[in-house]
């Protein structure tokens, strides 16, 4: 019995001291806080990385602003040394232009682009500002890639770690605190610094970076049950008297004012706080960002003695998030109600329907295609998971803007100067419609009329009408040298211009061709007060005419392309004229053109192009050759450009052209280039075969361009063999 009584003591006593030294080994509850600061934010990378060696395991994290981006990325599932990656491979210029690549845009919109220097709105006769520099696009697109293994989480307290960020509600001026949702648009919310970036709505409330009203959520961090915090300050202290140099520096320290006096609180309620010596870069020096990590680990290893005691290197194991797909299964497409627009046109843009097999990479190019339109000023998208297959979420906010004014101006050799005035009206009579009317005032009176109803998939259909007007002495005198042989002239002073209408409709080929089919009246009037004796006006026709075309354009800019093919092809059939020189007959013409851009070692970049073109029929007006000279104006007709000519100069029914050029980008937007172009000219050209035959027509060109805001401004000295001298073309801004 006393045995008995002396085991049963024995095995409490265990029990007793077993019980203490699992207590004594329970681990606290540790939470981390990372405060907002733009760029200033890398420095959490680093805290994160030197958290990670000593072994300390995260319970919950918060974050505003960039902490918020930072903690999001974390909270999912990725380690630092991953998010260091991220941001390394981030492009932090298209991110806070919302860089919408020019592929995304259609014909339409890429004209737009490459015309204008300034679009403002234009509200009930009074011009507007827009309400910020991006809508943040680029941003929620490349969170939405980063967050796709937790897609399917909509309480953030069930990912890896629990996570919550702050926003502030714009129109409250009250802190949101959300911690549920898609994880992707609460990060958006949480960093739309104002001015910069949209607000983001969620729930109905419309959300701005939550450092307006909270840029250290550490209350928060403590309410979801941290015993221990550590915070990480990235945010400014009060500058000197030196420091505050002008009324830009004086705003920003009285902004901080009521930011620091609730610090003072907010520190006493941290255990280990932590503060980068950040205090040289600014929100957005994201170009410094290897520099601002090594910060954090610098401030981090600070206070590691501190940290070290949190840890447990022995059991320790860094997360390593590892994408299981890279592919969306689209179930469903859901879109909220338009008033201005159908479905189809929604569906178009995207690119994919229901049923489609995508990449995420589909995914942004599709959500860009809506962005590069401009007819919506917030554009939100959730994506659910149910098992192997997605529904995609799109909620779409019609831009209340229908008008804009846009403005450019331009000078070349031909059409001299010029300055561009726009109005463009949107939602004018149907939904999906679009309406632009360009003037050109200078030199040179100019128009273009464009009406367009995009259908998306379906066929679309436009009007447009230009008139072009120049004078110009040239050495052509489209009629295949008759007047200047009869003259004894080896150029003539010529007043030249165009009026054309046409009717098409056009839609999207396999996703990538653009194809379509029109009509077109066309009104030429050529004439010279230099003739002496003959007539001065030697044409003055309507024509009509039937065309089809295909183009394909994945050059990602126009000017300066550094990736890409270009492929244009049509026909053109006229089948009447008013017929003032009493020569037409009925005939077609064909022409086509094709290119390659490839860069090389990033800033040399070689573009080959070759084009052609010839006559179908027995004879044609010569009105319509194809007239080779010059460079930097906007060409029309079968007007092309030659280096080593001067402006419209060489001419024939039938041509074929190749152009190498070679640039080099010597400083960011500043280029030095070279160029070779070669030609057969001839009539008949394709059928007596000499297109194969060595080139007739050579010329090069070396120049200097600068891409500025009001477009490329261009010079450039070429020459031709075949000449005794050269010509130095000059232009400035967008080509119209």
């Amino acid at each position: 019995m006393k045995k008995i009584i002396l085991v049963f003591i024995g095995i409490l006593f265990l029990q007793t001291v077993v019980a203490q030294d699992t207590i004594k080994k329970t681990r606290p509850k540790i939470g981390l806080v990372l405060s907002g600061g733009g760029a200033k934010g890398f420095a959490h990378i680093g805290v994160l990385k030197v958290l990670e060696q000593a072994g300390v395991k995260i319970d919950y994290i918060g974050g505003t602003s960039m902490g918020a981006v930072v903690g999001g990325l974390y909270a999912s599932g990725y380690n630092a040394t991953q998010i260091d990656s991220i941001f390394y491979n981030t492009d932090f210029d298209q991110l806070l232009q919302d860089y919408i690549p020019r592929s995304s845009k259609n014909f339409y919109e890429k004209r737009n682009d490459e015309m204008y220097a300034i679009t403002l709105p234009f509200n009930k006769l009074k011009i507007g500002i827009p309400i910020a520099l991006s809508k943040g696009m680029y941003n929620y697109n490349l969170l939405s890639k980063l967050t796709h293994n937790v897609r399917n989480v909509n309480d953030f307290n069930k990912l890896p770690i629990p996570f919550l960020c702050v926003a502030t509600d714009i129109e409250k001026g009250e802190q949101v605190v959300l911690q549920n949702g898609y994880l992707a648009q609460a990060m958006l919310a949480s960093s739309a610094f104002p001015s910069l970036f949209s607000p983001v709505e969620i729930d109905g409330k419309l959300l701005i970076d939550g450092g307006v009203v909270n840029n250290y959520p550490v209350e928060e961090i403590r309410k979801m049950g941290a015993d221990i915090i550590i915070g990480v300050d990235v945010q400014d202290d009060l500058k000197d008297r030196n420091s505050l140099k002008d009324a830009t520096r004086i705003l920003v320290q009285i902004t901080n004012l009521d930011m620091i006096k609730v610090m003072k609180d907010k520190i006493k309620l941290t255990d280990i706080y932590i503060k980068p010596d950040v205090s040289d870069y600014g929100v957005i020096s994201f170009d410094e960002g290897r520099e601002i990590i090594k910060k954090g680990e610098v401030a981090a290893f600070g206070v590691y003695e501190q940290i070290k005691k949190l840890g447990d290197t022995a059991n320790y194991h860094v997360n390593s998030e590892k994408v299981k797909k890279d592919f969306l299964q689209i179930k469903n497409i859901s879109i909220n109600k338009l008033d201005n627009y159908t479905r189809a046109y929604v569906i178009g843009k995207l690119h994919f329907k229901n049923g489609s097999k995508i990449s995420y990479e589909d995914l942004k190019t599709g959500i860009n295609n809506i962005n590069a339109t401009q007819n919506f000023s917030r554009i939100s998208y959730t994506i659910g998971a149910n098992q192997d297959e997605d529904e995609l979420k799109l909620s779409l906010t019609e831009n209340p803007t229908k008008t804009f004014l846009k403005f450019g101006l331009h000078y070349d050799g031909l059409y001299k100067s010029a300055v561009l005035a726009n109005i463009t009206q949107k939602k004018s009579l149907f939904k999906n419609d679009v309406a632009s009317l360009d003037v050109g005032l200078g030199d040179n009176i100019r128009y273009n009329f464009d009406y367009y109803i995009d259908n998306g998939f379906y066929w679309s259909f436009g009007f447009k009408s230009r008139y072009n007007a120049f004078n110009k002495n040239v050495t052509t005198d489209f009629r295949d040298g008759e007047l200047l042989t009869q003259l004894g002239l080896n150029s003539i002073n010529i007043d030249f211009s165009d009026l054309t209408n046409q009717a098409y409709l056009q839609t999207v080929f396999i996703q990538k061709f653009l194809i379509g089919a029109g009509v077109e009246h066309k009104y030429l009037r050529i004439e010279s007060e230099n003739l002496g004796q003959i007539n001065p006006i030697f044409e003055k026709s309507s024509y009509a005419s039937v065309f089809g075309y295909m183009k394909y354009d994945s050059f990602d800019n126009k000017l300066f392309p550094k990736k890409g093919w270009l492929f244009c092809g049509d026909i053109q059939s006229y089948f009447y004229s008013s017929d003032y020189t009493n020569e037409f007959n009925r005939y077609s013409i064909a022409k086509g053109e094709i290119g390659i851009v490839k860069s090389f070692y990033n800033k040399v970049t070689l573009k080959v192009q070759s084009d052609a073109g010839f006559l179908i029929g027995k004879d044609s007006v010569h009105f319509f050759d194809f007239v080779l000279g010059g460079y930097g104006f906007n060409t029309i007709n079968n007007f092309k450009h030659f280096y080593g000519y001067d402006f419209l100069s060489i001419s024939a029914d039938s041509y074929i052209k190749s152009c190498f050029t070679l640039d080099y980008e010597i400083y960011k937007k500043n280029h030095i280039n070279f160029a070779a172009n070669y030609a057969n000219v001839e009539d008949k050209l394709f059928e007596n075969g000499n297109w194969l035959s060595k080139p007739t027509y050579t010329g090069y060109a070396i120049g200097y361009a600068l891409e500025s805001v009001v477009g490329p401004i261009e010079i450039k000295y070429s020459w031709s063999p075949e000449l005794t001298k050269g010509f130095t073309y000059f232009s400035v801004g967008f080509w119209f």
